[in-house]
C-alpha cells in the first residue's frame, strides 16, 4: 500500500533550529512512519550555500521517509502546494535585544510569507509561527491571508510548556510524564502565565503535590518566563534544540486526537474565550478533536491568575498595536 505523502515548507531552513528539525522530520518522528515527507527548504539568498550543505547531510542520512527535497529563496515555489508550513525564519533574539526591537524588523519578513501562503499552498494547510515574537508575527502573516481559516493558523507556546512542566516535575520529584494539563496563557514572553493551578502532577493538582505556594507563584513563574534569556546567557545564542523539539509536540498535538481529559498549550486565535479580544493570536489550553481544535473552556481562575493573564492579553495588544501598518483593513 502506498504511503500518505505530506508536504511541509520550512523557513529559516538553515538555521539552529531547522538544523535540530529537519532530520527528524525526514525520518517520520512528525508524522509517523507510514507517511512520506516532501520537503521545501526556504531561506535568503546569503544562506543558500550553508543550506546546500545541510541538504547534502540529509541526503547522506537515506531516510526511507524523506521522499524529495527542494531549496528554494522564492516563497511561491516554497508554499506550492504545501499541507504544512512551519514559519522558523526570523531575525532572532540577541544578548540586550527586547522583544520589541523584532517587531518591526520580523513583521517585514511575516507579511509576504502570509501572502504566498494564501496563494500558493494547499487548501488544508496548517501553520505554525515559530520564529519571535512568534504571537504577533502569527497575528501579520494570519491577517495578510485571509483566505486561509483562523483556525488553520498556530503560534508555538509548547516551548514553554515543556518548560513549566520539567520545573514542576524537578521539584515535586516526579517524572515529566507524570505532569500533565500545564496550560500556558498568553504571549511567548516575559508576561505569559504558566498555569500551575491547574496543573496535574500525577493527576493530584500541582499545588496539593508541591506545598511550598510561593515558589510556585514566584521562582517557578520567573523561570519559566525568562528562561529564553537564561539560555541566550548560558549558551551565547537562542534556544534551538529545544525550539525544535517544541515545533515537533506541537505539530503532533494539532494531528493526533489528545486524550480525554488532557489538554496542551499553543496559541490560536481567539473567538472570545476568557474574555480575549477576537482575532488575538494569544496562548491558549487547547485539545484537538480529531477534527480540529477547541479551546478547553470553563476554567475558573484566582484574582491572581486573572490579572497575570490580563496583563499579558495587554502585552499583546500593544504589539498589536504597534505592528497596525502590517495589518490590512
Amino acid at each position: 500500500m502506498a504511503k500518505k505523502v505530506v508536504r511541509v515548507a520550512v523557513t529559516g531552513a538553515a538555521g539552529q533550529i531547522s538544523y535540530s528539525l529537519l532530520f527528524r522530520l525526514a525520518a517520520g518522528d512528525v508524522f509517523g512512519p507510514e507517511t512520506s515527507v516532501e520537503l521545501r527548504l526556504i531561506e535568503i539568498e546569503p544562506a543558500m550555500g550553508a543550506l546546500a550543505g545541510v541538504a547534502m547531510e540529509l541526503d547522506d542520512c537515506a531516510f526511507k521517509n524523506l521522499a524529495s527535497l527542494e531549496m528554494t529563496t522564492d516563497l511561491a515555489k516554497g508554499f506550492d502546494g504545501v499541507g504544512w508550513a512551519l514559519l522558523i525564519g526570523s531575525v532572532p533574539r540577541k544578548k540586550g535585544m527586547e522583544r520589541r526591537d523584532l517587531l518591526g524588523i520580523n513583521g517585514q519578513i511575516f507579511k509576504p510569507q502570509g501572502r504566498a501562503i494564501a496563494e500558493n499552498a494547499a487548501g488544508d494547510v496548517r501553520i505554525l509561527v515559530v520564529g519571535n515574537p512568534c504571537n504577533t508575527n502569527c497575528l501579520i502573516a494570519r491577517s495578510n491571508a485571509p483566505e486561509v481559516p483562523a483556525d488553520r493558523w498556530f503560534s508555538m507556546m509548547r516551548l514553554d510548556q515543556n518548560r513549566a512542566q520539567t520545573q514542576l516535575a524537578k521539584r515535586s520529584g516526579r517524572p515529566v510524564a507524570s505532569v500533565t494539563n500545564m496550560a500556558v496563557w498568553g504571549n511567548h514572553s516575559t508576561t505569559q502565565f504558566p498555569d500551575y493551578y491547574h496543573a496535574l502532577i500525577d493527576g493530584k493538582p500541582a499545588p496539593e503535590v508541591i506545598s511550598d505556594h510561593a515558589w510556585l507563584s514566584g521562582p517557578f513563574l520567573e523561570t519559566v518566563q525568562k528562561r529564553g534569556a537564561a539560555v541566550i546567557e548560558a549558551r551565547g545564542a537562542s534556544s534551538a534544540a529545544s525550539a525544535a523539539s517544541a515545533v515537533i509536540d506541537s505539530v503532533r498535538s494539532v494531528e493526533g486526537l489528545t486524550p480525554s481529559g488532557d489538554f496542551v498549550s499553543l496559541g490560536v486565535a481567539s473567538k472570545g474565550e476568557y474574555g480575549i479580544p477576537e482575532g488575538l493570536q494569544f496562548g491558549f489550553p487547547i485539545r484537538s478533536t480529531g477534527n480540529g481544535w477547541e479551546v478547553v473552556e470553563g476554567m475558573a481562575h484566582t484574582p491572581d491568575a486573572t490579572r497575570l493573564i490580563e496583563a499579558t492579553r495587554d502585552e499583546l495588544l500593544g504589539e498589536r498595536a504597534e505592528v497596525t501598518e502590517l495589518l490590512p483593513g
